[in-house]
C-alpha cells in the first residue's frame, strides 16, 4: 500500500510536486550516505565524525548534520560540560537508512574500476577514419 501524503494523494517520486523528493534529495548526497555509515556504528562527537569522514569540510559537515537533524534523521545530543561537547547519533528513522545507504557504498567500492574503465572509455578520441 503507498504512503499517503496529507492531502491523501499517494507518494510518487517520478510526480514533480510531491515532496518525497526532498527526502530522495537529501538521502541521494554522498555526504549523507557517509555521515549515516559513520553513525551506524554508534554516537560519535563531531571531531570523530569530521576525521571519519575525509574529505568533508567542516561547512559542509555542519550543514549537512543540521540537514539531517531537520529532517529527523540524526539527533545532536550536547553535553554540558566546559567547553560543551556535542555528539551525534542516527534516529529510529536514521537506522532506516543504514542498510539501503550501506548497499550504495559497497556497490561504489565493488564497481569502481568498472567505472573508472567506462570514463576512460568514454574520453577515448573516436577513432579516425
Amino acid at each position: 500500500m503507498p504512503t499517503l501524503l496529507p492531502d491523501g494523494r499517494p507518494a510518487d517520486v517520478y510526480s514533480a510536486m510531491c515532496p518525497s523528493r526532498a527526502a530522495l534529495d537529501r538521502i541521494a548526497d554522498k555526504w549523507t550516505a557517509l555521515i549515516v555509515g559513520a553513525l551506524a556504528d554508534g554516537t560519535l562527537r563531531y571531531a570523530e565524525l569530521r576525521r571519519t569522514v575525509e574529505g568533508i569540510s567542516e561547512k559542509m559537515l555542519t550543514q549537512t548534520l543540521r540537514s539531517l537533524e531537520r529532517d529527523g534523521l540524526v539527533v545532536r545530543h550536547e553535553q554540558p560540560t566546559v567547553p560543551p561537547q556535542v555528539a551525534y547519533g542516527l534516529t529510529p528513522l536514521g537506522r532506516t537508512l543504514d542498510e539501503p545507504l550501506s548497499a550504495v557504498r559497497q556497490w561504489a567500492e565493488r564497481h569502481i574500476n568498472d567505472v573508472n574503465a567506462a570514463r576512460v572509455r568514454y574520453d577515448e578520441p573516436p577513432p579516425a577514419g
